[in-house]
């Protein structure tokens, strides 16, 4: 406010003295200071003090000293004599009748009608007089400032503009606020003071005497205050208003203008204080001005944002006012860039020796071109990013005095340090946001020539300031983005570095397109800068920046290396082998881009330009360390990250070699697979099962290695292998690892060689071998893996101890999460049989593979060893699903060389007949895997069977079983309930079913169960095949999925083949026994009428062969479903009276076996009387005298078995 320019204000010295009643430093104050303050210290003397202590007491007697000597200080004690409450009451009588008068301005309860003007009267009047004449006068501000509805005006009053009375009139206001201050609020006070000359004087006058209430005085004018304080008179004087309370209590300045932010109030008073206040130390890097600003636009805050925004854009719409805060602020800031500038600066372009001899000066620069000094780059680039803000996001349009500064600075060359590298990577970006600031030929070549220098000192930079991402990536990244004109993402590049987002127009960056494709960066010089580029070392997500990966990543997507024929592979080998944990995001992008770039050419015209795969030698020095074997141990000095990329890298090119296949037919130099001898040293499970325990460092690297693993190596993805994988690493397995005394075994693999050979006389001391290795975790386990699989064939002999077997299955699974591959190779060569004269047979890994049944052509003890049998399945269940995916990708990489092969030499065919090869090839893939598949099934099954040994032996509890199964022969022409009491006695004297053919036996079901569940295929085929017919309680009973059966059986039915039909029945009625299920019923129904109708047709030889075993299955069915009875019996004496038919023809007639068998279908209740229910009562017997080589007769009595076995069913289910 120019209206109080010639006034005296507070000084922060006498506020300071005020705030803290210091005594001392009150009487150092000159009279004129002093005079200020007197309403305050007037009182504080007078009034009854709160504080009754001797040291205040002496203060109290310094400030009447103080004042003895001041003539102004009998008027205030004068006006401190009044009765304030009378004042009071009359105050408000009057603001009642300016209420209800409506503000007008009536009759007054304060003051008479004036006689000689407001001044005059002020002049001569009392003291009373003097406070009422104020106190009017404020309250009539008051009320029109509440009346006004925010609308600025400015109270001309008499009173207040009078220079001759101002001191006395502040007297009375100070005394007025201090002893009314219901009446009238100190705010409410401070506000109504903006609206009267001098009111900035009035205001910090009162404040001074009422230090405490600075804050409350300024929050109040600033909640109150405009938006945009420049735009408006009252605003402006708000600012000036606060500005003036902030110098007299400086310290406070910067609270001040945190509120302004917060409220959003009056942006022209924040940048005022900024501007103002002077910092304690002037060595900061960066001034209180540039960060402030920068802290508005760029902070996190949008409201605060656009609300300083508007404040820039209003304000360049005003023309140019020295008085404008704005133009303060920038005119300051342009103060602090010209003050960074070189001193000198030059067009010269420097040679190669100059630049070197620049070097050493650290300037970066050559003759004549002195560089940013080191202590000025940090505040340069702060004044970059201020600058793009001000100009990207606030609208701030650059003077040509400024643009031609800026350009200045951008173009200067700083030292090579970090701070250095980031002021040259902000100033290429504010290049491209603001490319207008390059307007002139002469800009234009000064900037060139800064590219240039950029270019050339780049390399100097990164190794002399130490960091891993310089300004040199982003420049092949701009250059690759303008060459495949991919403009936004320089856009994006840009906004990244900046750390703001600015819009920024395509079409302005046209010029610099021109500059970088034509005159500095061509696609040549690009590829071959590129690949001298450095490689990152210990590459990470913890280095932010552009860094040399993400600029070879856009060249091998652009394909520009096969395009110039520059070779790319050791360049990105030697960056996967840099890498470390947690991930950087661009590595799995680059793997798959340079894939590509391998299989797929850069154009039609030139198939051949591809890159070069890594070579395998290359990846086996990658893994040399932890390769003692699949898993093994040693230190390996590439990192873990390392590996697994490698391993992402290798199963990525295989997928998508077999995914390219068809393109990769038409080339002449097809891109080959690598060797399975490679593949057999890698440690997938084992890295896999490192990847799972850094799954948060790695990212998405571990779930797309589960990806390819499934889709390339099935047999190291099942179920069982996850789920002991958890067991291993489980809590038990840690809680016993904790027993250990120290991490390694005491035991070598030699002692437990020997320990294995001197079986079984060593056998504790090989069981406390074996019991410490539990202990181990996996990867511990690794070097005993030999020792363990190679003495497996020891344990088949007499004499081991099953604790000893047990506790070897244990740490063959712990291996197997660790090293399955070369594990299963090494287990089926030590479990081969050993052979007299012969050598033993060494398989590999492709022969397993090829032919899985190899793992059955074991050692034939190894089929009554159950814990050697689970390993054995696990094996087998392992190979048929990599003999699968083995032969899936033969087939498919043939199919395609065969298809190019006749597409060559055949020319004229169709493509039909082209496509012919092909499909006959998948057909018989698809039939060589249900052969092994089916193999396997029936080799297992055949296994189930006890040898002729296990039936005769005494105490092989294994035999029960089979027992029973065979004794169901013996129903049939017997007894029902002395064949289960025989039965029972068996299994009483052989120890039940806990025996190792029966755990061999469940173990063999639970793996035919998996495998029906995963191709159900297999059981229709296996069971077309058919198998023994003793084995069907058992298949039945242990394997729960044989259900599905119950769908083709009719099908089985249908077939022409005699033994088939009847392995379906028998099938059937063990189905109908263990599922009573209605389609059970239906299929049970269809067999029944099935067999009736081949009765008619069938020859007299066939049908003793079909009848006699498929007769005692419809006990089953009966048994299973009542309702059947009526068809059963039907058939029964359909088939009696055909085979009585033709013994009619003999020379015997046994027609009273066909009457009683109508007689039992009749009144099936009366047959104990009749026949009686003992079977030794039947006169099977007896026939056999006389008709025992007759097959009808034999089926006959047969026939009258099933019936009173039906009968002798039914009798026990009623009772």
């Amino acid at each position: 406010m120019s209206d109080s320019a010639g006034l005296q204000f507070v000084s922060p010295y006498a506020f300071e003295a005020m705030q803290k009643v210091d005594v001392a430093r009150l009487a150092a104050l000159s009279d004129p200071e002093l005079r200020l303050l007197l309403p305050c210290l007037v009182r504080m003397a007078l009034c009854a003090p709160a504080d009754q202590s001797k040291a205040w007491a002496q203060d109290k007697k310094l400030i009447l000293r103080l004042l003895s000597g001041v003539e102004a200080v009998n008027s205030i004690v004068a006006l401190l004599s009044v009765d304030f409450h009378a004042l009071e009451q009359d105050a408000r009588k009057e603001q009642q009748l300016r209420h209800k008068a409506g503000g007008s301005n009536g009759e007054s309860m304060l003051v008479s009608q004036l006689q000689r003007g407001l001044t005059l009267d002020f002049e001569h009047s009392d003291p009373l007089h003097r406070l009422r004449l104020a106190l009017s006068e404020l309250l009539a501000i008051m009320n029109k400032v509440t009346d006004s509805n925010g609308e600025f005006f400015l109270k001309s009053s008499e009173l207040f503009e009078s220079s001759v009375y101002l001191d006395e009139l502040a007297d009375v206001l100070c005394i007025l606020q201090a002893e009314l201050p219901s009446l009238l609020p100190i705010v409410d006070v401070a506000e109504a003071l903006l609206h009267v000359r001098n009111g900035d004087w009035f205001l910090c006058l009162l404040v001074a005497n009422v230090p405490d209430s600075f804050n409350e005085v300024c929050r109040g004018l600033i909640k109150s205050g405009e938006r945009q304080d420049e735009e408006s008179v009252g605003g402006r004087r708000r600012t000036e208003a606060l500005r003036q309370l902030c110098q007299m209590h400086p310290t406070q300045a910067l609270n001040i203008r945190a509120m302004v932010v917060e409220e959003c109030h009056l942006p022209g008073l924040g940048v005022a204080l900024t501007l103002d206040y002077k910092p304690d130390s002037g060595d900061e890097a960066v001034s209180l001005l540039v960060s402030f600003v920068s802290g508005l636009l760029l902070g996190t805050n949008s409201k605060v944002r656009t609300w300083f925004s508007m404040f820039i854009r209003n304000g360049q719409q005003r023309k140019r006012e020295s008085s404008s805060v704005l133009w303060q602020m920038r005119r300051q800031l342009l103060l602090e860039l010209v003050a960074i500038l070189p001193r000198s600066r030059s067009t010269h372009v420097p040679n190669d020796s100059e630049g070197d001899s620049a070097r050493g000066r650290g300037g970066g620069g050559a003759r004549g071109y002195s560089g940013l000094r080191e202590e000025h780059v940090v505040k340069a680039s702060a004044l970059l990013r201020l600058y793009c803000a001000l100009m990207g996001i606030a609208g701030l349009r650059p003077t040509d005095e400024e643009a031609e500064q800026l350009l200045q600075l951008m173009t200067s060359r700083p030292p090579a340090t970090p701070a250095g590298v980031r002021f040259v990577s902000l100033a290429f970006c504010k290049l491209l946001a603001f490319p207008t600031l390059v307007s002139t030929p002469e800009q234009e070549q000064l900037m060139v020539m800064w590219l240039s220098w950029m270019i050339k000192e780049e390399e100097y930079f990164e190794s002399a300031a130490g960091v891993s991402a310089s300004f040199g990536e982003m420049l092949l990244l701009v250059a690759m983005y303008f060459h495949s004109n991919q403009l936004s993402a320089i856009i994006e590049l840009v906004c990244s570095t900046l750390g703001m987002k600015i819009a920024i127009k395509p079409s302005s960056l046209s010029k610099m397109k021109t500059i970088f494709t034509q005159e500095i960066f061509t696609e040549q010089v690009v590829t071959a800068h590129a690949v001298r580029v450095p490689v990152t070392n210990n590459l990470s997500a913890n280095i932010t920046g552009f860094l040399p990966v993400h600029c070879i990543y856009q060249l091998l997507r652009s394909r520009a290396f096969t395009k110039h024929k520059v070779s790319i592979k050791d360049w990105i080998f030697r960056q996967l082998c840099e890498s470390s944990t947690p991930l950087h995001t661009q590595l799995l992008p680059l793997i798959d881009v340079y894939i590509n770039s391998i299989l797929t050419p850069a154009s039609k015209a030139n198939p051949e330009a591809t890159n070069q795969p890594i070579t395998e030698q290359e990846i086996l020095n990658v893994f040399q360390g932890v390769t003692g074997g699949e898993g093994g141990r040693g230190r390996s000095r590439f990192s873990i990250t390392a590996q697994l990329l490698i391993l992402y890298y290798i199963l990525s090119y295989e997928e998508a070699l077999l995914a390219n296949t068809k393109a990769l037919a038409q080339m002449q130099k097809k891109p080959r697979s690598y060797s399975a001898a490679l593949m057999d040293q890698i440690p997938i499970k084992y890295l896999i099962g490192q990847a799972q325990g850094l799954q948060k460092e790695l990212g998405g690297l571990h779930s797309a290695l589960l990806r390819l693993l499934a889709t390339n190596y099935p047999h190291l993805c099942m179920v069982e292998d996850w789920l002991q994988e958890e067991e291993v690493t489980g809590t038990l397995p840690l809680l016993r690892r904790i027993l250990l005394t120290s991490p390694t075994c005491p035991y070598t693999h030699t002692q437990l060689q020997e320990a294995f050979q001197k079986l079984p006389s060593s056998q504790t001391r090989l069981m406390e071998m074996l019991g410490h290795l539990t202990l181990l975790s996996p990867s511990d386990l690794i070097p005993y893996a030999e020792a363990l699989t190679a003495s497996m064939g020891l344990l088949l002999e007499e004499g081991v101890p099953r604790k000893v077997l047990q506790m070897l299955n244990r740490l063959w699974l712990v291996l197997n999460t660790v090293m399955p591959r070369r594990l299963w190779v090494i287990t089926v060569n030590a479990l081969q049989p050993c052979v007299k004269l012969l050598r033993k047979p060494r398989y590999t890994q492709n022969d397993l593979m090829v032919d899985p049944i190899i793992v059955l052509r074991c050692d034939p003890r190894v089929f009554r060893c159950p814990p050697l049998m689970d390993i054995t399945l696990h094996m087998l269940n392992g190979y048929l699903l990599a003999s699968k995916a083995y032969l899936n990708a033969h087939l498919k990489e043939m199919a395609d060389m065969e298809r190019q092969t006749q597409t060559i030499s055949n020319l004229g065919l169709s493509g039909q007949q082209a496509d012919t090869p092909e499909v006959t090839r998948e057909e018989l893939k698809n039939a060589l895997l249900s052969a092994q598949d089916s193999a396997a099934v029936q080799i297992l099954l055949e296994v189930c069977l006890p040898t002729a040994g296990e039936e005769q032996g005494p105490g092989s509890g294994g035999d029960s079983l089979l027992h029973r199964m065979r004794g169901n022969k013996a129903k049939s022409s017997g007894d029902v309930t002395a064949a289960m009491e025989e039965e029972e006695e068996e299994e009483e004297e052989e120890g039940g079913l806990l025996s190792n053919l029966r755990e061999v036996q469940c173990l063999i079901c639970c793996l035919l169960h998996q495998m029906f569940i995963a191709d159900p295929n297999i059981a229709k085929l296996v069971h077309f095949q058919g198998y023994p017919q003793a084995l069907l309680p058992l298949t039945v009973a242990g394997i729960p999925s044989i259900h599905i059966c119950l769908d083709f059986i009719p099908e089985l039915l249908a077939q022409p083949q005699l033994e088939k039909q009847i392995f379906a029945i028998q099938l059937l009625s063990h189905l109908c026994t263990q599922y009573a299920l209605p389609k059970s019923l239906s299929v049970a129904r269809l067999a029944v009428s099935v067999m009736g109708t081949l009765l008619t047709v069938l020859t007299r030889e066939r049908r003793y062969s079909f009848f006699m075993p498929t007769l005692p299955c419809l006990v089953s069915f009966c048994q299973a479903f009542p309702p059947l009875y009526e068809d059963v019996f039907a058939l029964l004496v359909q088939v009696g009276q055909v085979c009585a038919a033709d013994v009619a023809t003999e020379e015997r007639d046994i027609d009273p076996l066909i009457a009683r068998l109508q007689y039992l279908k009749e009144k099936p209740q009366d047959a104990v009387s009749i026949l009686g229910l003992s079977k030794h009562t039947s006169p099977k017997r007896a026939s056999f005298a006389l008709w025992g080589t007759d097959p009808d007769v034999q089926l006959c009595y047969q026939i009258e078995t099933t019936f009173m076995d039906i009968i002798q069913a039914s009798v026990q289910t009623d009772q």
